[in-house]
């Protein structure tokens, strides 16, 4: 009998209390100061799981990349599908860029002046695992990089950049989960281990792409071992797995992208979708399925909009993927009006999350986020429009451990 994890505890608290006062329209100093609370305050919310927005971006890019250029003799769903304009993609691929190195350079600031909230990130047990996916989101948009080849040098340097992230990683977690006691695997569980899992397979297609196979055989071996063990340790205590907030039920759909992407690792290693691509493959969609079909499990989560949202479109997207290259092998219509609707499926969501999030940037940064294993607690800010600037100015910021 498997005992339920301890409660978390307590995370330190920090509490940015801001006065308002008036500043004249000459006082400079004021408004530096206001400007830097407001800084400090993105950065002190901007964690590592706002790279599920990168993750949906990036591998969006790279499925309209994989539908763009339809191979010869193509069906007529996939040739529907690679209507998509030239122009188009290299909006998408710049738009993946810009919102990544945005999020990246913030993340950098924010292990720069809050090195004890990423520190809190590491050391819980969700937010620990979307440590991977800023290495994940850089190696799926160098793979649809649309202006060098895999054969290139600037390709295996950037490659090497965002590969050796992840290993270092892998050393440091997967080594808790099985020597560290308050930190084994049976503990910690829950879907979002399977984040880990997903970088070394994104990894692997990497290198395979590159041609450098043992190192991809390395990486998907590595991968392939540490899933198995998650998906079993997950599949037998998730339905004590109450740790998981409500707010966070749609990383669920992660149990998607793992053996999706793994499918993916193998094609490209493999230089056929064979065998084991495909029972890869048929895995992840009846997982989809399981999970389509049960909607009031993530009803409560809905309710209100959150960047974890974007955790629908990556797997959708990465399942999207997988089919492309699943109908290119069986060349069966059911094959490919399966990898159409899916397809469009990613796509639609994908657009409309772009949609919410720009309709709800006000949100975007939220006191209550539940995967935030920090807590920052505002005072209120008040702004008053007259003839003078009148803006915050005395800020207090408390620190306790």
């Amino acid at each position: 009998m498997i005992t339920p994890p301890p409660p978390p505890s307590t995370p330190p608290q920090i509490e940015l209390t801001v006065s308002a006062t008036k500043i004249r329209s000459n006082d400079h100093e004021g408004i530096l100061i206001t400007i830097k609370t407001l800084i400090f305050l993105v950065l002190s919310r901007c964690h590592a799981g706002y790279f599920r927005i990168t993750l949906s971006l990036c591998c969006q890019t790279l499925l309209w990349k994989t539908l763009k250029d339809p191979p010869e003799n193509a069906h007529v769903y996939r040739k529907m599908l690679g209507v998509f304009p030239s122009a188009a993609f290299i909006l998408l691929w710049s738009l993946s860029l810009i919102t990544l190195a945005t999020l990246s350079f913030l993340y950098i600031l924010r292990c720069a002046l809050f090195s004890n909230m990423v520190k809190n990130e590491y050391l819980n047990h969700i937010g620990v695992n979307y440590l991977f996916a800023p290495s994940i989101s850089w190696l799926l948009l160098l793979q649809s990089a649309p202006f060098f080849t895999p054969k290139t040098m600037y390709y295996l340097y950037l490659f090497w950049l965002f590969v050796v992230p992840i290993f270092v990683l892998d050393l440091k977690i997967y080594g808790q989960w099985f020597t560290k006691g308050k930190r084994i695997l049976s503990t910690v569980a829950n879907p979002a281990s399977q984040l880990s899992v997903v970088g070394n397979f994104v990894g692997a297609r990497a290198a395979a792409q590159m041609g450098w196979k043992e190192s991809a055989m390395m990486m998907f071996a590595l991968g392939m071992i540490h899933y198995v063990v998650v998906f079993v340790t997950l599949y037998q205590r998730l339905s004590g797995n109450s740790c998981l907030p409500t707010m966070l039920k749609p990383i669920m759909f992660l149990f998607i992208a793992a053996p999706s992407m793994a499918s993916l690792a193998w094609d490209s290693i493999s230089g056929t979708f064979d065998f084991s691509s495909k029972m890869l493959f048929y895995l992840s969609l009846f997982l989809f399925l399981s999970l389509v079909t049960r909607p009031k499990m993530f009803k409560k989560s809905m309710k209100k909009f959150n960047v974890v949202w974007w955790a629908y479109s990556y797997p959708l997207t990465v399942l999207a993927l997988a089919s492309t290259e699943y109908a290119q092998e069986t060349k069966s219509s059911i094959a490919h009006l399966l990898m159409f609707l899916l397809s469009a499926l990613s796509v639609m969501v994908s657009v409309v999350l772009m949609v919410y999030t720009a309709l709800n940037t006000n949100t975007l940064l939220p006191l209550d986020d539940a995967c935030d294993p920090t807590i920052v607690t505002i005072g209120p800010v008040t702004t008053i429009s007259e003839v003078n600037l009148v803006a915050s100015s005395e800020t207090t910021t408390t620190e306790s451990n």
